[in-house]
């Protein structure tokens, strides 16, 4: 699934495309609600951003398009008559303006919405701090951790948890935890307030690299990844074997460093594979 960063990216390259013109041509297509996009023909674009995993593009007349990706949407950008790099079947929305063609390939989530409502959209107003917001409150983010309900979760399924902060998916999820030796299934209570903060300052310096913003070290380039995807393979620090185990409701794979990120609770199924 595309995370906060990935989501930046596209809303700057849609922005560049859109913001500022005129919609001359737009449609929608399912499965699922299509939504009437025929009212932004001949309406100005103010611009599009990201808020966490999603991207809202919107418009003078009021309205607003929000899009989430979920596993395998995309955002393309094309000149006219540029050849498209996905199947036309494939598009969910198509906007066009006089330079540029904006195609959303694939998501499951399109949607015309008015900008008014959206500080009480559900989707929207349960989310955390956004992790690439200049103005994150990582105090906010800690006070969410701190529910009483995620007391008892592994921090690897609360790192995920869009309504603590809103941007970290599996890969910084991974990378998050490795960079401060924090066993992923360690639970939320059995954190300090120091190690809780560590997290969500290692979290919004990943996706700030990532997005080419300087982090808290003033690098601007996307991370090295650790521990993603690499089960089986020597700790890229102690040369300890990487180990994996499925973890989450949705059951994917988590690896970590047994060395580096110490810790009890680990599943017993816990094994040195490549994931599939």
């Amino acid at each position: 699934m595309p995370e906060g960063d990935a989501l930046f990216r596209f809303a700057r390259r849609v922005d560049g495309a859109l913001a500022g013109k005129t919609i001359v041509r737009a449609r929608a297509q399912g499965p699922g609600p299509v939504p009437q996009v025929e009212r932004l023909i001949g309406v100005v674009c103010v611009g599009a951003r990201s808020v966490g995993k999603n991207l809202l593009i919107e418009f003078a007349n009021g309205l607003v398009l929000r899009g989430h990706l979920r596993m395998y949407g995309t955002w393309h950008v094309y000149r006219p008559g540029q050849a498209w790099r996905r199947a036309e079947r494939e598009a969910r929305l198509v906007l066009e303006v006089e330079d540029f063609v904006v195609v959303n390939f694939s998501a499951p989530v399109i949607e015309l919405l008015e900008s008014r409502a959206l500080p009480s959209y559900p989707p929207l107003a349960g989310l955390g701090p956004d992790l690439l917001d200049d103005n994150f409150d990582p105090l906010e983010a800690l006070r969410r951790f701190r529910d009483p309900l995620r007391a008892d979760l592994t921090i690897g399924d609360a790192i995920m948890d869009q309504q603590v902060m809103a941007g970290v998916g599996n890969i910084w999820k991974h990378e998050t935890l490795f960079r401060c030796g924090i066993n992923p299934w360690r639970r939320v209570r059995h954190l300090d307030d120091d190690e809780l903060l560590r997290i969500v300052a290692t979290a919004r310096d990943l996706l700030r690299a990532s997005v080419g913003k300087p982090d808290g070290r003033g690098i601007a380039r996307r991370p090295e990844m650790y521990v993603y995807l690499r089960s089986g393979q020597p700790c890229r620090r102690c040369g300890t074997r990487l180990v994996s185990a499925r973890q989450g409701v949705d059951i994917r794979y988590t690896t970590w460093c047994p060395r580096c990120q110490p810790g009890e609770g680990e599943p017993a199924s816990a094994n040195s594979l490549v994931e599939p």
